[in-house]
């Protein structure tokens, strides 16, 4: 977005994981100056490639931008990039809009949206879904809450990353918590999908046979549809990783405890998801789930 007077509009994408970096590259397309930090030197060079810049930290990349998008991992990484030594929110344009789009526990969300206004800017609370994919063609959902100030600030920005935009509330809180009800049923559906596929191939079936007939009938589920092909051609590349599900599942059971909500279905889906990781399978791909049920019963699948 280019203003003719002041030229392009300046946003910082703070993590160049596989999201931030599509991200960041749907900005640099809708014609932003993006300046991007990670800590990996490889995304900082792809990053240059597609027509961006890169900062040695958040600071340095949010210095005079009116918007900052962070696309880090958790809640702590958000705290630092936001607010630690080298911290994006002192060094940003005053009255600038922080995109948040961590997965977190609410309550988290609504502190960082607290501090992020003490200290002169919006904040939005706009944690995405849609996978690398969807993040590079700029057609993510994002599940926002924010001020009308920060939806005003941050909608050039949202419109060139994302198909849909949902307004779900004036203050942050209430994005992360719409979020935390979708990851409750991607992970019980992933768990579920992997559950079935190892199933199948323990009863000797053609689990290509059943996963062209799953994707046919009532049975099937988006997750079922994305994953199954990972396992069908045993690669476990993490698209999304096993521990992003034991971390947000375990918000989940956070939140249930507070609130004294059973979710016994999020339960069981956490322990799968735990012991893959503990299988040492915890930075591969999300359907890893199907190799520890196909490990712990002697079933062969595509890779073994």
């Amino acid at each position: 977005m280019t203003d003719k007077a002041a030229g392009p509009q300046k946003v910082a994408v703070i993590g160049l994981g596989s999201m931030g970096l599509g991200m960041a590259g749907a900005l640099v397309r809708a014609g932003f100056a993006v300046t991007g930090c990670d800590v990996q030197e490889s995304a900082l060079a792809m990053l240059r490639a597609a027509g961006g810049s890169a900062a040695a930290n958040p600071a340095e990349a949010a210095r005079d931008a009116a918007i900052v998008v962070c696309v880090v991992v958790n809640a702590a990484q958000t705290e630092a990039v936001l607010f630690g030594p080298e911290g994006a929110v002192r060094a940003m344009r005053p009255g600038g809009v922080v995109v948040a789009s961590a997965t977190m526990d609410p309550d988290v969300a609504r502190e960082l949206g607290r501090r992020t206004e003490e200290a002169g800017c919006l904040y939005l609370d706009a944690p995405m879904s849609g996978g690398a994919a969807r993040a590079a063609e700029g057609e993510l959902t994002f599940l926002a809450s924010g001020s009308p100030a920060a939806f005003a600030g941050a909608r050039p920005a949202l419109e060139a990353m994302a198909g849909t935009v949902y307004e779900l509330g004036d203050a942050a809180g209430q994005g992360a918590a719409f979020k935390m009800i979708n990851q409750l049923l991607a992970g019980v559906h992933i768990a579920a999908a992997s559950e079935a596929i190892a199933f199948a191939a323990r009863q000797g079936l053609d689990i290509a046979k059943v996963y062209d007939v799953i994707t046919r009938s009532a049975g099937n589920s988006w997750m079922f549809e994305n994953r199954v092909p990972h396992v069908l051609a045993g690669d476990y590349t993490p698209r999304s990783a096993v521990e992003i599900f034991v971390k947000d599942l375990g918000i989940v059971q956070d939140m249930a405890r507070s609130a004294r909500f059973p979710v016994p279905m999020a339960a069981a889906a956490l322990q799968l998801f735990l012991m893959t990781a503990g299988a040492g399978m915890g930075r591969d791909d999300d359907a890893s789930v199907a190799r520890l049920y196909a490990r712990n019963t002697g079933t062969t699948l595509p890779g073994d």
